[in-house]
This record gives structure tokens, sequence and C-alpha cells, in this order.
């Protein structure tokens, strides 16, 4: 089965946007708001549990019953809207971090994007994101990156968000591919399972948010994709090299699907 798409994640996996950029946005609305609470490294790992920001906030307000001060009349008279302007807030904050370049890509995605490009294998972003975070990491991830994706699926395209496998099956259908035309790259096991539900071979890049995760479904585990100057050595799965290439995704789509080979 020819490889023509690569299905990234992007939180987490594009880039380390949860802990460079969501945490801190989190808590800079926070305290823009007067609220004495922050959210931890520990306490965020358990909040991306949930599928999406306004999901995050909402858990947080009912499992932790944080203390609102002055905030409290407006959480307890319409809390969905409070929950909404809170993470408008925030969402703020974020999209101003990473144009301020401090959330960079992971090492590995620029190149391997350069390499599916060139090799005309589609780019599709498949995330939970909003479509604003989203466009902000593309315009100012790094150059040229919005016009190297060819898809972006966000989670208002979708009826239900990671872990259901909505997003992946969105995105076959827009690209008019199979399951078995396509690779997934994930981080967490919330986009594992998603993606493999969708019958898409998948590769985790785990991060420290993540690195406890269940992750026995994946086809190969790494830390990052890899560079010539950062290798890195598989956790699960098999690796040729040093750093992941676009043959290396196409050998893997070979072995999930030996007999279109």
């Amino acid at each position: 089965m020819k490889l023509r798409a690569l299905l990234l994640d992007v939180d987490g996996t594009l880039a380390d946007t949860e802990s460079h950029g969501h945490r801190p946005a989190y808590n800079q609305a926070f305290r823009q708001l007067g609220l004495k609470f922050r959210w931890s490294p520990r306490l965020y790992r358990k909040l991306l549990a949930q599928p999406g920001g306004r999901e995050r906030l909402t858990y947080y307000l009912r499992h932790y019953h944080p203390e609102l001060g002055a905030q409290a009349d407006a959480a307890r008279s319409d809390q969905a809207a409070w929950v909404d302007s809170v993470h408008e807030l925030k969402s703020r904050y974020f999209r101003a971090y990473v144009r301020k370049g401090k959330v960079p890509l992971r090492p590995g995605i620029a190149r391997l994007i350069a390499e599916a490009k060139a090799a005309g294998v589609k780019v599709a972003l498949v995330s939970n994101a909003s479509r604003e975070s989203l466009n902000a990491v593309l315009n100012h991830g790094m150059p040229g990156l919005a016009a190297q994706v060819d898809l972006i699926v966000s989670g208002a395209d979708v009826a239900a968000k990671k872990p259901s496998p909505d997003p992946y099956l969105h995105a076959l259908r827009a690209l008019n591919l199979s399951a078995g035309q396509c690779i997934a790259l994930e981080d967490s096991a919330m986009g594992l399972k998603a993606a493999t539900a969708a019958g898409i071979t998948t590769i985790i890049t785990r991060n420290e948010n993540t690195l406890d995760d269940d992750f026995s479904s994946a086809s190969l585990v790494l830390d990052c994709l890899g560079e010539p100057s950062l290798p890195v050595s598989a956790i699960r799965g098999k690796l040729e090299g040093g750093w992941l290439t676009l043959a290396d995704a196409q050998a893997m789509l070979s072995i999930a699907y030996p007999q279109a080979a």
C-alpha cells in the first residue's frame, strides 16, 4: 500500500504546545481574572484526559471545586458562558505565545513534512484544538508551514473529538483516501485510540505529559522524530536509522498491509 498522506496531531505532536503554550496561557488567564489557583504540570497532565480546553475547565470546576472569588457569581449563573469566556481569554494568550516564538516545532517535524511534500505525500493536521489555535501554530510555528498543509481538521469540524475516531474519519473522507494509505502521528493514548479506531497505522512521539500513557497498540513509539544531529532510538517497534524518515513510514504500511505491498 503506497503512502499517500501523513495525518499529524498538533498539540504535543507538531509542537510542545501543552507545556510551553496552553498551560501557561491558562495560568495567565486565571491571574488576569483575579483567580488564586494555578494549574501545575502534574495537575495539567491529569486534565489532559479531557478532550478539549472547555472540557478541561468544566471538569476542573466540577471535580476540584476551586475558590472563584469575584468570579463565583458569574460562574454560578451560567457556567457554560463563564467557561467560554475564560477559554477565549486563555486562547488569546496562547496565540500571543505562539506569535512570540515561545512554542517551537518539535525535532524532526519540519524535516518530515518537507520530505512528504517533496514526495507528493499530502499533509493533514487532525486535532481537537480550535481553528484559531491551529492557525496560530501554522502561521507562526515555522516559515511556510501553512503552505505545506493540505487539510486541517479541528475540533469544531466533527460531532465528537478524540478519542472518538471522528476527526480521522473526517480527514480520510476529505482526502478521499483509505486508512491503509495513511500514517498518523500522535503523542497521547487519547490520540492513539482515535487513530487506530479509524484503522490508521500510528506512530507515537511521546512527551513529558504522556510518558506513562499506554501505547501498546502503536506501531512505533519514539521520544521525538529525531534529526541527524539528534538521533533517537525506538521505545517500541523498529527504527532503522536514528531519525524517522518517509521511507520508514512507507515500510510500516508495507508491514501493516502485506497483501497490498
